[in-house]
């Protein structure tokens, strides 16, 4: 493989941030997009919509096709990816984006918001892969790819944000374990995490224009790429980080990704130097 043209991507989240930023590198092949995400109408804080976002793909090169869900809902899952298979006529890659954030120690943490980061992270990202899988099972090469992290058991990584951490450790168990079901089916199941901050207005809401002190979304997509145009038999249950990913593919000059230039962008979560 060394194209996604004619390739169908469902991207939940893909309104915005890295989800959007996959599905542009995507369009840029010719690839058609499924633009699976929650906003419909403008929302101040987070700029993006699904019709913003596919109207960008189109421009760029590919077919989208926006559609509203909640990965929350079983019932609208089903019915969204239903949908676009018969649009596009199957799906070949999975994209399981969509993720709730919350990094606030125990006590801070109110229910409904340990409940949102449970039911979209991990359960959501099961029942999408769940829901797709009837139509991967016929693709020519297919991919399930979830950003989520290495699982970095050291106690920093839950001192001040265990319910979180819980949440996108939780995200790749399901990854690494969907890998080794659907392994003999031919089905690549792997996860992708950044090694720095990446720049989202998402990170922006939740840490205070961090983002200025990382990346932008198109490394996520670069290294994206690379994954979902291999072969679905040559990889499976793999922690991919973005950096390494191109720095295997001979890419070594990263200055191009930072927000400031000149900086020296921060670690993410979940990575060590």
């Amino acid at each position: 493989m060394t194209s996604l043209a004619g390739k169908t991507l469902f991207i939940t989240g893909a309104s915005r941030g890295i989800g959007k930023a996959i599905a542009l590198r995507a369009a840029r092949d010719g690839a058609n997009i499924v633009v699976a995400a929650k906003t419909s109408e403008p929302d101040p804080r987070l700029p993006g919509t699904i019709h913003s976002a596919a109207a960008e793909i189109e421009a760029a090169g590919g077919r989208a096709l926006p559609l509203v869900l909640d990965v929350r809902d079983e019932d609208q899952v089903r019915e969204v990816v239903a949908k676009a298979a018969a649009h596009f006529g199957g799906i070949d890659i999975l994209i399981n984006n969509a993720s709730a954030i919350n990094l606030t120690k125990t006590p801070e943490v109110a229910a409904k918001r340990y409940d949102l980061m449970m039911d979209i992270n991990v359960r959501g990202t099961f029942m999408c892969s769940q829901a797709c899988l009837p139509f991967l099972e016929k693709a020519a090469n297919p991919h399930i790819l979830v950003l989520s992290p290495p699982i970095n058991l050291q106690e920093k990584w839950f001192e001040s944000h265990a319910a979180y951490t819980v949440s996108k450790y939780s995200m790749s168990m399901v990854a690494y374990g969907l890998a080794a079901e659907l392994r003999s089916k031919g089905i690549a199941v792997n996860a992708l995490w950044p090694r720095t901050l990446i720049a989202t207005s998402a990170l922006n809401i939740a840490g205070s224009q961090l983002g200025t002190l990382g990346r932008t979304p198109e490394i996520m997509a670069d290294a994206a790429y690379r994954i979902l145009t291999r072969g679905s038999r040559e990889a499976t249950g793999q922690f991919f980080v973005d950096e390494q990913v191109l720095r295997d593919a001979g890419i070594t000059d990263f200055d191009r990704y930072l927000v400031t230039p000149g900086s020296e962008p921060m670690l993410d979560l979940y990575i060590d130097n």
